[in-house]
């Protein structure tokens, strides 16, 4: 028995399809739509009702909306993989995930302690070690993983946390308990694109949005501008922000703009800032200009090709020892990639229990280090259970029952040789929740990733540690795919609605025109590579309008010849101001025919030249 009966037959024949598709999957776990009884769950009763209030053709046009503005709003990403010319876009489901704000409390809690054992882990790696002097994490597990800095390492205590903001990789698993798959320490992507497909969505289902009893994200993002101001330890009252990005060749560079844009930063790039006398100065148009605060987006050892790695084009030299002197400040910290080691899973509990006193809320999906002889032999009974990660390469996933006979027992050769690198994680069946399908429409259940986002509270940046807080993005993004699925890999993203108990008002950081635009001729804070940029923009352009301006008068020339004139000698000075080829018919052609032929052969030579151009 379920309760449909507050929606429309089109609703209901999607729950029947979608209630009647669940059944055929091979596992039969936790479903975020529907319980066990069939019916719909209580945060998503208020969704669907929503929903429908539009029709079949409605909803298909508000879906094909919303895809049209993450069009118009470039909203794209590439891989390193990929060409750089080619940019993915992805597919925005118009079905939100949907958090109870009794699930939403238990995750928020557990989420806000794995900050604080992060933080803590942190300070301990670089400052007393006690973790490692007293056995609890393996010395080599540490310093073989590449994002380990030594130049970091200090005997002084952190004045501020290392870790500002970092994103957190959950999952449900089939028996509906979170699970923790990953943490993104260095430069945490997403946030940007949570809140786009939020802003989206809201536009293209106006009045679903307004109506939805939802947790509001602009929120998060202003907390995150003061707490960026407040890392600053000049007197000025605007401080200076920039976001330090790779370039246009970054996987997320659209996200780094659209952040830079959106919290009204500089967007810039290594190249665009410089260390002298100690502090880091961005090259401007009027000069250099201090830089207070930087917000990378560049993984630790890219940063400061002066003490990290010397190959390094992206990062700034001097960097390093600039916020070692306390110059500027980075956010978050370089040093904190360490967290990323997916080997630290394997001890998280014991640490939790030893520094924080408390057990983990949120536990992390299973974990083997093969550097434990107890583990490293479970783990060679059966390797195609297991997937398997070398910490020094840390992105790529080993599935050994995918190897071939020789190339696993190079696996294993390798696991009995250097087990320290090696790291086990368990295979999860995850909960299912449902994504909507434009073209057939119908409910299908799927796996879904999912990224929160958690920051330090700006009042608590110089406080002791053991009384800071941080706060939770009451969204964040998720995507399609089997767990552990990288954002980057799936074509299909969902929008995290955390339901409150009352609608919630709406805020936004977006600046709005409230009169005309105030056009200045003031660049001094323009910086040098934009200025460079738009000046050879400038100059193509004006070729480009040249060029333009011959082929057009090229071309009228050459409609007003008639086809059997003889050749106007203007014609090729103009194809050859064009820098193109002037067509000639081979000799031997040209004695075959008369000159009548002759004539027509090289008009429909000449047209067929230009129209290719336009």
């Amino acid at each position: 028995m379920t309760d449909f009966s507050l929606l429309n037959s089109d609703m209901q024949q999607r729950l029947t399809a979608y209630l009647e598709s669940r059944q055929t999957l091979a596992s039969q776990g936790y479903d975020e739509l529907l319980n066990e009884s069939g019916r719909i769950r209580s945060q998503w009763q208020p969704v669907l009702e929503e929903l429908s209030k539009l029709d079949r053709d409605t909803l298909r046009n508000r879906c094909e909306e919303a895809q049209n503005l993450l069009h118009e709003n470039g909203v794209t990403f590439n891989t390193y993989e990929d060409d750089p010319g080619q940019l993915r876009s992805w597919q925005l489901d118009s079905l939100p995930y949907v958090i109870s704000t009794h699930d939403w409390e238990q995750l928020e809690q557990g989420l806000m302690q794995r900050s604080r054992l992060l933080e803590a882990i942190a300070e301990d790696l670089y400052g007393a070690r006690t973790l490692i002097t007293q056995g609890l994490i393996p010395a080599e597990l540490i310093h073989s993983f590449p994002s380990y800095l030594l130049p970091v390492v200090s005997d002084q205590s952190f004045r501020r946390p290392m870790l500002f903001l970092h994103g957190t990789d959950v999952i449900r698993n089939a028996s509906g308990e979170w699970e923790t798959l990953c943490d993104w320490t260095q430069s945490p992507s997403g946030a940007g694109y949570a809140l786009e497909n939020r802003i989206t969505l809201a536009r293209a289902f106006p009045n679903q949005y307004r109506e939805a009893p939802l947790k509001r994200l602009a929120g998060f993002l202003q907390a995150q501008h003061r707490a960026l101001a407040a890392l600053s330890t000049s007197q000025r009252e605007q401080p200076n922000i920039v976001l330090l990005s790779p370039g246009p060749g970054s996987p997320g560079y659209f996200e780094h703009a659209w952040l830079a844009n959106y919290m009204n930063f500089s967007l810039v790039e290594g190249a665009d800032l410089v260390v002298r006398d100690g502090q880091v100065s961005m090259r401007t148009l009027g000069g250099l200009r201090q830089v207070d605060v930087i917000v990378r987006q560049i993984n630790d050892p890219w940063c400061d090709p002066l003490e990290l790695r010397g190959d390094s084009l992206l990062g700034v030299p001097g960097l390093l020892q600039a916020a070692r002197d306390g110059e500027v400040e980075i956010a978050n910290s370089l040093g904190t990639g360490i967290l990323e080691n997916p080997a630290l899973a394997a001890f998280l509990d014991e640490i939790c229990q030893t520094l924080l006193g408390e057990p983990l809320i949120i536990k992390h999906r299973k974990t083997l280090w093969a550097g434990k002889k107890e583990d490293l032999a479970e783990i060679l009974t059966s390797p195609g259970t297991w997937l398997l990660r070398d910490i020094a390469e840390p992105a790529k996933v080993i599935r050994p029952e995918k190897l071939t006979d020789a190339e696993l027992l190079e696996l294993l050769d390798k696991l009995q040789a250097k087990p320290y690198r090696y790291v086990a994680q368990a295979k999860l069946n995850a909960a299912t929740s449902p994504t909507y399908n434009v073209r057939t429409d119908t409910f299908e259940p799927k796996n879904v990733n999912l990224r929160f986002f958690s920051l330090i509270e700006p009042d608590h940046l110089f406080i002791e540690a053991s009384e800071r807080r941080y706060r939770i993005m009451p969204g964040g993004l998720a995507w399609v795919g089997e767990p552990g699925t990288l954002l980057m890999e799936s074509r299909t993203v969902k929008d995290i609605w955390v339901m409150a108990p009352v609608p919630q008002p709406h805020i936004s950081m977006l600046r709005q025109a409230n009169g005309p635009i105030v056009v200045t001729r003031d660049g001094t804070d323009l910086a040098c590579r934009v200025a460079d940029s738009l000046f050879w923009m400038g100059r193509y352009g004006e070729r480009l309008d040249i060029r333009s301006r011959l082929l057009r008068e090229t071309l009228g020339r050459f409609l007003q010849e008639d086809q059997s004139a003889e050749e106007s000698g203007l014609l090729p000075d103009l194809f050859t101001a064009l820098e193109i080829q002037f067509p000639e018919p081979s000799p031997d052609e040209s004695e075959k025919v008369d000159d009548t032929t002759r004539h027509k052969q090289l008009y429909l030579s000449y047209r067929n030249r230009l129209l290719e151009l336009f």
